[in-house]
């Protein structure tokens, strides 16, 4: 449900409004706008009394909510989000590249590659200090002391950082160092980590689970949001099919879809997405073309010798070449990618 005021409604009559539906058990999230303030109620719609809310001074209108998510949907939020992360807007005219490693490996692996990233005008540096892996016996991140090197690349480049919180036992630790916290695809439908992200102030980066249709990916979303953190930017990373020529196939349809259904920004990972070095440029390409927010870029200085996933990690030159494609393709749509760094 959504509750719109009156052009005319005052602070005073939002609360008495909210006081109501907290009042009846139910959630009120009070939505300001440049014209009007709209509240936003989620919990149990049989508990609303809509003649009561509607009895109420400076209400204008009762809007019901036809999707299973609300928080995340376009019907509460008409509006575009735009997440800041430390200062790096996400969502808004310009595209955001975020590159790095996979794994933190070493403090001169992570310098190596920051340095040139940078440089190239990525505006985020992406790196794993705890590693989920389909196997026990690979290699796992280096954990805090993979934090403390991502801490110094910040320091060093001004790059903000992205990195992986696996799960809720290492939250804290991570939301101390990230700028931007990622829940990853295996973790998309965990939960308790979805509502602990929640109730932190970071933004956070949800990426799609491997099998998730876009509704459950949104409804992911929506718990985080429910806990009160709105600074959400999801990611498509492919999913699972029966395709054999690609390690996920990447559903760019996701973009325009969530374009229209959700208010939240969207950034596309092609390396996940393809498994295949040579593939990411091209997807990469179609990912801006189709309304990407940005990008997420696996890349290594050495990628024969990755201690994870080295077949589809770019080479910085690679990454040069695909940020000045970037660029012209986003030129076109009338974005941008920040060149304060070149």
């Amino acid at each position: 449900m959504l509750i719109v005021m009156e052009s005319r409604a005052t602070k005073e009559m939002v609360k008495r409004v909210c006081d109501e539906i907290e009042a009846a058990g139910l959630k009120a999230h009070p939505i300001p706008g440049s014209i009007r303030t709209a509240i936003g109620v989620t919990g149990n719609k049989e508990q609303v009394d809509a003649d009561r809310i509607l009895a109420q001074e400076g209400v204008k209108d009762i809007i019901h909510v036809t999707k299973p998510f609300k928080l995340v949907s376009r019907e509460f939020y008409p509006d575009n989000t735009v997440v800041d992360v430390s200062g790096v807007l996400v969502g808004g005219r310009e595209l955001v590249a975020m590159a790095g490693p996979c794994a933190v490996e070493s403090r001169e692996q992570c310098l190596i590659i920051a340095e040139h990233v940078a440089r190239a005008g990525a505006k985020l540096f992406r790196g794993g200090a705890y590693k989920p892996r389909t196997s026990p016996y690979s290699f796992q991140g280096l954990g805090e002391e993979g934090l403390k090197i991502l801490a110094e690349v910040r320091e060093k480049y001004g790059l903000r950082i992205v990195t992986e919180a696996i799960d809720t036992e290492i939250l804290d630790v991570v939301s101390e160092y990230a700028d931007l916290i990622q829940i990853g695809a295996r973790n998309m439908q965990n939960f308790s980590l979805l509502k602990k992200a929640g109730r932190q102030p970071k933004p956070v980066l949800l990426k799609r689970g491997m099998s998730a249709t876009l509704e459950e990916f949104l409804m992911a979303a929506e718990y985080i949001m429910n806990e009160g953190n709105r600074n959400i930017i999801l990611c498509e990373r492919g999913v699972r099919t029966f395709a054999d020529h690609t390690r996920n196939t990447l559903d760019l349809s996701a973009i325009p879809f969530v374009k229209r259904t959700s208010h939240l920004p969207i950034i596309v990972d092609p390396s996940h997405g393809t498994g295949k070095r040579h593939k990411i440029l091209p997807l990469s390409r179609a990912a801006i073309a189709a309304g990407a927010d940005g990008l997420l870029i696996e890349v290594h200085h050495d990628p024969a010798n990755a201690l994870s996933d080295g077949p589809q990690s770019i080479t910085p030159d690679m990454f040069d070449d695909l940020v000045g494609e970037v660029r012209a393709i986003g030129s076109v749509l009338g974005r941008t990618v920040n060149e304060e760094n070149t």
